[in-house]
């Protein structure tokens, strides 16, 4: 099941049916236990659309699927994201390594809902940095219980150089306007997804690819739960919460994005989030 935040209301795609959420506040909805059964047992209560009007509903910009949520972030939680810090950072590698192995995870708040985008809407890159990536992160939906209740794709958008300077510099490295990328929807399940799921990422220049790579999120090292569970250590969240879950693809350190590059992430079954690069 796959809720999208459109202008004017929610829109619900569920197996070959769409249904229209009107007048139903987005905190409120999102912030159940056992939301896919909620959703499933009221379907029928909402607005049934044509598959033709549904569609035209859903082209072009779609609203990121937040509303007072916070956007956090975790960092190394793939051996390749290990690697990669450890190779750029000026004397810095040592703290890298350590986190991959130690008990508590690194975490850090990444965005409010104004910094956010949704798909096919514009992230930026920062003027005072040379050298910045998108990365590609499976993202969960965590209700203010701290249960995980469903998906979406995260982009978090980073200056490389920035923390490569010094790992004081995160918080500079990755907040700023239009930092992160949220969508195309709010998946929601019965079940988990499945462990071989796959996260592809493929950027593009004047229509041409210029880097793909796919990971599998079975190569992260810690687990959705263990990652949700320590974000909600003292600290509560009354809309509940998005929690990025860290990169496994990274692309060459060579590798800088330009203005009017386009980010595409793929994660099956949730979809594809398109951003742009101002």
């Amino acid at each position: 099941m796959k809720l999208y935040k459109i202008k004017g209301g929610i829109l619900i795609a569920h197996g070959a049916g769409y249904y229209r959420v009107e007048r139903v506040n987005w905190d409120s909805l999102v912030n159940r236990n056992h939301l896919f059964d909620y959703l499933s047992d009221h379907l029928e209560k909402f607005q049934r659309l044509e598959a033709d009007h549904a569609a035209r509903l859903l082209q072009g910009k779609l609203l990121p699927p937040i509303a007072r949520q916070e956007v956090w972030a975790s960092g190394v939680t793939y051996f390749r994201s290990r690697e990669a810090r450890i190779e750029e950072s000026q004397g810095g590698g040592y703290f890298y390594d350590r986190v991959y192995e130690a008990e508590r995870p690194e975490l850090f708040f990444k965005a409010t809902a104004r910094r956010t985008v949704g798909t096919n809407g514009v992230v930026r890159i920062r003027k005072d940095s040379s050298w910045d990536v998108p990365e590609p992160e499976l993202t969960l939906f965590i209700n203010k219980q701290g249960l995980i209740q469903g998906y979406t794709i995260g982009n978090d958008m980073s200056s490389r150089a920035i923390e490569a300077e010094n790992p004081l510099y995160l918080p500079q490295a990755k907040v700023y306007e239009g930092c992160a990328g949220l969508g195309p929807c709010l998946y929601v399940n019965k079940t988990p997804l499945a462990a071989d799921t796959k996260i592809a990422l493929e950027i593009l220049r004047g229509g041409t690819p210029i880097f793909t790579n796919t990971v599998g999120i079975d190569k992260m090292k810690r687990s959705q739960e263990e990652l949700a569970s320590f974000l909600f250590r003292e600290c509560a969240f009354p809309y509940g919460c998005y929690l990025m879950t860290g990169t496994g693809i990274v692309p060459p350190d060579e590798f800088t994005l330009q203005s009017n590059d386009e980010i595409r992430i793929t994660i099956e079954p949730i979809g594809t989030l398109v951003n742009y690069v101002a």
